[in-house]
């Protein structure tokens, strides 16, 4: 995956998410071979996501600075698991997208129709 070519779920080229963050920490939710989470949902994450998120074994909301990890608050912009967006879709706390920084392969999990009616754009 080049991130050059990466498209968005429209089938445009993938906007920035936010600083450090994706898989790679460039910013951007694209989904390289070697990311089997399939980072690739931008989403502004909530306080009831991030708690859902904890509750299921992931800490986004802890700094490690040893990861240059700040720890995540209510509306940072976050590239999530396809997977654990959805979990947290059927959980009620699914939180906002951002459509144009979503990668395209989040649609191997999620419909776009899905992922439309949680648009934050």
């Amino acid at each position: 995956m080049i991130l050059a070519n990466a498209k968005n779920v429209y089938g445009r080229p993938l906007q920035l998410c936010c600083g450090n963050t994706g898989f790679t920490r460039e910013g951007f939710c694209y989904v390289p071979d070697a990311d089997v989470g399939n980072h690739s949902v931008c989403a502004v994450v909530t306080d009831e996501f991030l708690q859902f998120s904890l509750r299921q074994g992931n800490d986004l909301i802890t700094p490690w600075p040893s990861m240059t990890f700040p720890g995540l608050l209510a509306g940072d912009r976050w590239c999530l698991c396809a997977a654990r967006w959805l979990q947290a879709y059927e959980a009620g706390v699914a939180p906002k997208v951002r459509l144009e920084a979503t990668h395209e392969k989040a649609l191997d999990i999620i419909p776009l129709s899905l992922l439309e009616e949680y648009a934050a754009d």
